[in-house]
């Protein structure tokens, strides 16, 4: 890792969570609609769920998410212009998003704030990971598994594209990122693979 003083890191990765930490998505429901989007649908805090609420809130919640992610890794830049240490930033502001200290550390799945940070270091690899994401949600119409496989093969688009500066250590970090992101959708996969998942489109009952 690039040479860095305690207190820079230790900004790196308090900014990070901060910034990672906000919940826009419980936050646009509860000013707009005046409910707690965690007591509907998935009690997911995320695009897709906001979006059964309203689909404009769903859309803005995705912009935010990701622009939050993005935001933690181009502060690091202006200071610590490292691959390792902006992956690294990606990273927590992903952590800060899945277990926001605001919430009792019950967030979401850091999806939309992986796509905006990990774009600000190997936007490639991100790009064809959304080009993934579409086609698996057209093709079978679950938002979830577009997701999974998506975030699965980010890693290695992102070994394959050499956009991340050949670093092994950032692509550690963006590794870690993608398995949290995996891990965070095991209800979804036991629900996959139980058939009882829903598709894009259905109301949930």
């Amino acid at each position: 890792m690039q040479s860095i003083s305690p207190f820079a890191l230790l900004l790196v990765v308090a900014g990070s969570y901060l910034l990672g930490s906000i919940p826009f998505g419980y936050l646009l429901v509860r000013i707009f609609r005046g409910e707690d989007v965690r007591k509907s649908g998935s009690g997911n805090i995320g695009a897709t769920n906001v979006s059964r609420k309203s689909p404009m809130l769903g859309v803005l919640t995705l912009l935010l998410d990701a622009l939050k992610g993005a935001m933690a890794v181009w502060l690091t830049r202006l200071f610590a212009p490292s691959y390792t240490i902006m992956a690294l930033a990606a990273l927590i502001a992903v952590i800060g998003h899945m277990f926001p200290l605001w919430l009792g550390f019950r967030g979401g799945k850091g999806v939309a704030t992986a796509l905006g940070s990990f774009a600000m270091i190997t936007p490639e690899a991100v790009l064809i990971a959304v080009g993934i994401f579409i086609m698996v949600v057209l093709i079978f119409r679950y938002v979830s598994l577009g997701s999974i496989i998506a975030v699965a093969s980010f890693p290695l688009l992102a070994y394959e594209t050499r956009s991340y500066g050949n670093m092994p250590a950032a692509l550690a970090f963006m590794a870690i990122g993608s398995l949290l992101i995996i891990a965070k959708h095991s209800q979804n996969v036991r629900r996959l693979l139980a058939g009882t998942e829903n598709r894009l489109g259905e109301k949930r009952a």
